[in-house]
């Protein structure tokens, strides 16, 4: 029989409230959250929506076997039979050590009281816990809290090192989140002062009339940011050393952190102790790769980064989608329509390798579809022409797999249009990978394509310079031999 469902109260109900509500109840627990504002469960249903469909994008095939968000009339009936709270509440010390105090007058001794504080220390938030304050850590996220895995946990002066460890395991084991566990109690902890640091100058930038806020956001997201994103500060520095690394890094900027730019200028000394600690940090951190093999990591890391920001259209990825449309505006196509054309090459990038370490079947499908793309443009369906309400559909597809593909292979589609009238189009594409002397088939592709009215949801006649390039297509290709393989069967020869 399937177990009780563990409940966690959420003390506090906003913004990081609700998104812990969320993390908890995505993770396969109850949440019961006390929040005295009146609007407090509305909005917390609309964390929990956006977290639904983040957590959709993000992993489409788990099951949504989710636990139950509930809402409390008072502390004590948030806390009732929980195993674990998590304090929410606005950043002001007098509310939070007040609520701090009440959960702790009510709750089991073994229960774990984690703050969400940003930058309070924990040492003053157990000042008002008369019964167990050693049960009281900082558990510090970051907004989405459903989605973002970092928690800061942070003892203080008298909490238990048992507390720490099971916060520490309670979120990485029960919530699946990535732990930090803060080695020393520190205003502001570790992400928010990197972040607090950056902020300080963003300001100074913006005042002096430097850059505008846009511009200064721009610096980051077009550059650092997308590095830091996978490999931080550290490991992204030690690249800028060479072949050296972290040490010759330091010997050649080190020196620069001195200089009157920059408006943070209390900065450490880099004395030959805390460069030899900085360097053996580093060296224990790149795991023994080499400047070559981090390199390549960081690039695969980088493309897959900005190529994950097109399906939004923001930031990096619709810088990219800018460039691929100017391209396309580029693109020219064979003025003689009567071989079988070649309108598609692609280098086969890592993410269409599987678990055999050969291109998946599914991207076989994508280049050919990519190449049915292609074809449309040079008969004048492109994506203007379907802003209008009129483009292709896929009615039938049909593939063949006839040899493996690797990543790095070249792989071109070879397109023919074997048949179709006014409002279809029965193409072939023979998916052809570069083998060193030639081409060899690597897979067969067959679509029945359909001229659309999307709005009225029915196959239509195309009419006007689209028909023209379909007639004028079909007549030059119709002399071309039937393809080999054509109208196959599953498991037919």
């Amino acid at each position: 029989m399937k177990g009780a469902r563990k409940t966690v109260a959420c003390l506090g109900g906003g913004l990081v409230g609700g998104g812990w509500a969320a993390r908890f109840s995505q993770a396969g627990m109850d949440a019961t959250v006390y929040d005295p504002a009146p609007d407090a469960p509305e909005k917390i249903r609309g964390v929990l929506e956006n977290a639904r469909r983040a957590r959709r994008n993000l992993h489409p095939d788990w099951p949504e076997d989710f636990g139950e968000v509930r809402f409390a009339a008072s502390v004590a009936e948030a806390c009732a039979g929980a195993v674990f709270a998590q304090e929410s509440a606005p950043e002001r010390e007098s509310l939070k050590t007040k609520l701090l105090a009440e959960a702790d007058s009510v709750l089991p001794p073994e229960v774990v009281i984690a703050s969400s504080t940003s930058g309070l220390r924990p040492t003053r938030l157990q000042a008002g816990m008369r019964r167990r304050p050693e049960r009281l850590c900082v558990g510090h996220p970051f907004v989405p809290v459903y989605l973002l895995p970092l928690v800061e946990v942070c003892g203080g002066e008298k909490t238990a090192a048992e507390t720490t460890a099971a916060a520490e395991r309670f979120y990485r084991e029960d919530c699946g989140m990535r732990p930090l566990v803060v080695r020393r109690e520190i205003d502001g902890f570790v992400a928010d002062r990197l972040m607090e640091a950056l902020w300080r100058e963003a300001l100074w930038l913006a005042r002096d009339d430097i850059a505008t806020a846009e511009e200064i956001d721009d610096a980051v997201r077009f550059g650092c940011g997308l590095r830091w994103s996978f490999m931080g500060t550290f490991l992204a520095f030690r690249l800028g050393g060479g072949k050296d690394g972290m040490r010759h890094f330091l010997r050649q900027f080190g020196p620069a952190l001195k200089l009157p730019w920059t408006k943070l200028t209390d900065v450490p000394e880099l004395t030959d102790e805390l460069v030899e600690k900085i360097v053996r940090q580093s060296d224990a951190q790149a795991g023994g790769m080499g400047a070559d093999e981090l390199e390549r990591l960081r690039d695969e890391c980088l493309t897959a980064v900005m190529k994950a920001l097109r399906v939004p259209d923001f930031g990096a990825g619709r810088f990219l989608n800018e460039r691929e449309r100017a391209a396309r505006r580029r693109e020219s196509f064979p003025r003689d329509w009567s071989a079988p054309l070649i309108l598609r090459r692609v280098r086969v990038p890592p993410e269409w390798i599987d678990y055999n370490g050969h291109m998946n079947e599914s991207r076989y499908l994508q280049a050919a579809s990519d190449a049915s793309d292609a074809l449309l443009r040079m008969l004048g369906a492109d994506a203007e022409y379907a802003a209008g309400g009129r483009t292709f559909f896929t009615a039938e597809t049909h593939l063949r797999h006839l040899a493996e593909a690797f990543a790095g292979d070249l792989i071109r589609a070879e397109t023919r249009v074997v048949d179709g009238d006014e409002k279809r189009l029965h193409v072939f594409h023979r998916l052809q990978k570069a083998d060193g002397e030639g081409w060899t088939t690597a897979a067969t592709a067959e679509h029945m394509l359909l001229h659309v009215d999307a709005r009225a949801g029915k196959a239509v006649p195309a009419d006007g310079a689209l028909a023209r390039n379909m007639r004028r297509l079909l007549s030059a290709q119709s002399a071309l031999p039937r393809p080999e393989g054509i109208g196959a069967k599953v498991g037919r020869r």
